[in-house]
């Protein structure tokens, strides 16, 4: 039965906090709720003693169903899914970033393999296009407004700094990284 469950994990002290708030209010609204409880109490004091020379018998009253009213269950999931409705609105970004397209080339005829990483998208590496036969590589991508740090990679292992900005960085792979700055226009 459900009371000899909340008894059981109450004494056990297995509750979450919300059956704790249902076994409380169980206890002070139904006394015989609470008379069992106690009883139950006493038999597992006397169980787990050390020395045990006579098994208590204790009577113990059976009671049909434990009621808890509609409403409690109710009012938990509402203030669980209005918790969780703040949460999502308050991880939610105010206004919505604008960006811009930018297009990032690099002359390398040299090279078989050209890869773009940067701040724009979390150090990733991004494969280029090469353009033709010119020895050209590009890739076009949406930046947002302010500093972003960038490199190539040339061959899967050679990284380097755009030669036509001139704003760098050193990094922490003994490398330089390029500073790129976007401005909107309003």
């Amino acid at each position: 039965m459900m009371e000899d469950y909340l008894i059981s994990m109450f004494i056990d002290d297995e509750l979450d906090f919300d059956d704790k708030i249902v076994f409380v209010e169980a206890v002070h609204s139904d006394k015989n709720f609470k008379d069992e409880t106690i009883d139950l109490l006493q038999q597992e004091k006397v169980i787990g003693s050390e020395v045990v020379d006579r098994v208590p018998m204790v009577d113990v009253p059976v009671r049909q169903k434990l009621r808890v009213p509609i409403w409690r269950p109710i009012s938990i999931f509402a203030a669980g899914l209005a918790a969780a409705m703040l949460i999502l609105f308050l991880s939610l970004p105010s206004q919505e970033r604008l960006s811009t397209s930018h297009r990032f080339v690099i002359y390398q005829p040299e090279v078989n393999q050209v890869e773009i990483t940067g701040s724009f998208i979390g150090w990733k590496t991004l494969p280029m296009k090469r353009v033709g036969t010119s020895g050209y590589w590009e890739v076009t991508l949406d930046l947002t407004e302010g500093e972003h740090r960038f490199s190539y990679i040339l061959e899967g292992n050679r990284r380097l700094a755009d030669p036509t900005i001139l704003t760098r960085e050193h990094d922490d792979f003994g490398g330089e990284n390029s500073i790129l700055e976007v401005k909107l226009q309003a």
